[in-house]
């Protein structure tokens, strides 16, 4: 058995939340039920690490200002993130295909963690830090 594990995020979109307004609030409760059993049951499987909801209000920062943000026209809102880690994308995509609020319009992106970025790999690193000693 491999138990070789590379870790992926879930970034979910929520492109309709006026859906969830037009439920009921037991529709509403069962819905949120069903996602916590969906979760629970990723985190007692050792699969996600932590999730959270994000706050619809925040701030986009670029090198010349702040900005009030996200923006209310943006079509499909960052709405939350779970951390996991699975043996590699076509597991996570299986795991973000059983999302409760599919249905409802959300987006699930699915997208491997990187252990550096662009500008590092650009200059042969394998990691954001330069290795001690090298």
């Amino acid at each position: 058995m491999n138990t070789t594990t590379a870790p992926f995020m879930l970034i979910f979109r929520d492109s309709t939340p006026e859906r969830y307004a037009a439920m009921s609030a037991e529709q509403r409760s069962r819905l949120l039920d069903d996602w916590n059993a969906w979760y629970d049951g990723l985190v007692a499987e050792g699969k996600a690490d932590h999730g959270h909801p994000l706050e619809a209000s925040g701030r986009v920062v670029s090198s010349a200002r702040i900005i009030d943000g996200p923006y209310a026209e943006a079509k499909e809102a960052v709405a939350g993130y779970f951390f996991l880690h699975v043996s590699g994308i076509e597991e996570a995509t299986a795991i973000a295909q059983r999302c409760p609020n599919l249905k409802h319009g959300m987006l699930v992106e699915v997208r491997p963690v990187a252990g550096a970025c662009h500008l590092a790999h650009s200059i042969g690193r394998q990691t954001m830090k330069a290795t001690p000693g090298a």
